[in-house]
């Protein structure tokens, strides 16, 4: 499953669909992780539109992602998540880093 992706020179958009498990997780991880070194995006958005179920890999793939923006000096945004996932995000402490974008919320893509 290598995830549809998008890249304006500033953002990099990937966007996610069906399971994200354990083993989604990992090849998502792996692209995600190849594109951020070949691309350096100062914003990576995580589409979450197309997921339909997401465990606890889901959300080690996005703390993992958010630490290497954050090396790079830029930022992660997990975009268009449904509300069951949202929750899940927000429980897991994933709200508190404010990088989960409500609903009709902008975020600045360059700074």
């Amino acid at each position: 499953m290598y995830p549809k992706t998008s890249y304006d020179g500033n953002t990099l958009t990937i966007y996610l669909k069906g399971e994200i498990d354990h083993h989604t997780a990992r090849e998502i991880r792996e692209a995600a992780d190849s594109l951020i070194q070949l691309n350096k995006p100062s914003v990576l958005r995580l589409d979450f539109s197309g997921v339909t179920f997401m465990d606890s890999s889901g959300i080690g793939l996005i703390m993992g992602r958010y630490r290497i923006m954050m090396l790079y000096g830029g930022t992660a945004i997990a975009v268009n998540v449904p509300s069951e996932l949202e929750r899940i995000m927000t429980l897991s402490g994933l709200g508190a880093l404010d990088i989960i974008e409500k609903r009709g919320e902008i975020h600045e893509t360059a700074k």
